[in-house]
């Protein structure tokens, strides 16, 4: 490609490592198009499954290979399971997703439990941990199977951690077991409302039903990764459903206790960046410690003439989100190393 090797880009930190496709809330289901929650905002159920295929062909041309798409889950929405269509959406999607030339990742949203069960996800194709890496002589760093979470590297000296924000939840689990009723007493705790999804009248409205947390024994996993990672001096991009940071995202669409995983994540060098889909509207900001939040657009509310995905090319000095459609170009600086001495 002629514009590859051009002249007069400067060498220094601007080589292109490697790039990664991202997506979020496809929200596929057979039906008209509809209305969010307060009839604000149009979704295009059907059409989303165009704007995907329109997604794949493109990273399919990049002049570049991909290493992956990272996809935010939310991929089919919850009315398929009012109208017995989960499994049939899903493979649909799947299918789609066949034509794409390099793997996905797939993270759990709100959407996947409306639809299936946690034990129905772990047995199914959405269940992509099997892309997992294994740190040797780490056994610390390896997740537990209680909830779904894992590691894999892209490229060297990068990380990529997919996280389960419904690991504490009341979606998707039997109501008699101990993790549903502690997800309710949570719940119950932070939200006085009748309807559990309404988050009228609270101080913290991300006690939502639709919303979920990470249990502590995430977090600590989480923890020993980062760890790990800034002994190494690894760079570390997180991936969840649910948003962590107030400034990038309407408070309603926040992780319950996204204080806790901020906390984790400030607590280390490595970090510097984290995916998240669920807003529908997207958002950004880096926070003081210099990681970039960045929500995505959700592709079903994106209108017919126009898309929502992008591919981040990332350097050995920042990475650079290529947006289409509804998605804005960023361009995501890593923090410098603060001098030893200061």
């Amino acid at each position: 490609m002629a514009d590859e090797q051009n002249p007069q880009m400067p060498t220094d930190g601007s080589e292109q490592l490697f790039s990664f496709g991202v997506i979020a809330d496809i929200q596929y289901a057979d039906l008209e198009d509809g209305y969010n929650f307060h009839r604000s905002r149009r979704r295009y159920y059907r059409h989303s499954l165009l704007h995907l295929q329109g997604a794949i062909e493109d990273w399919n041309k990049e002049s570049k290979t991909l290493c992956c798409v990272l996809q935010l889950g939310d991929i089919i929405d919850g009315y398929n399971a009012k109208y017995k269509a989960s499994e049939k959406s899903l493979e649909l999607v799947m299918d789609t997703f066949k034509v794409l030339k390099v793997p996905v990742h797939h993270t759990w949203g709100n959407h996947e439990f409306y639809n299936f069960s946690r034990d129905y996800l772990t047995n199914s194709k959405l269940n992509t941990k099997f892309l997992e890496d294994q740190i040797v002589h780490h056994p610390e760093t390896i997740p537990s199977e209680d909830y779904y979470a894992y590691h894999f590297v892209p490229f060297p000296k990068f990380r990529f951690i997919l996280l389960d924000a419904y690991d504490l939840s009341v979606l998707g689990i039997d109501p008699s077991s101990p993790k549903y009723q502690q997800g309710m007493k949570i719940l119950r705790e932070h939200n006085p409302n009748e309807e559990l999804n309404s988050p009228q009248g609270l101080s913290e409205p991300q006690f939502v039903q639709y919303n979920g947390g990470f249990s502590q024994e995430q977090l600590c996993w989480l923890n020993e990764v980062l760890t790990f990672s800034d002994t190494n001096q690894e760079k570390v991009v997180i991936v969840s459903h649910l948003p962590i940071y107030p400034e990038a995202s309407d408070s309603v669409c926040l992780a319950w206790n996204y204080t806790d995983a901020l906390a984790v994540i400030w607590a280390h060098k490595c970090v510097v960046c984290f995916f998240a889909g669920h807003t529908h509207d997207g958002g950004y900001s880096e926070d003081p410690f210099g990681v970039h939040h960045v929500n995505l657009e959700g592709v079903i509310e994106t209108a017919p003439d126009s898309q929502a995905f992008g591919t981040v090319h990332v350097y050995p000095d920042k990475m650079m989100l290529k947006g289409r459609g509804r998605i804005p170009d960023r361009i995501m600086n890593y923090k410098k190393e603060e001098a030893s001495h200061s």
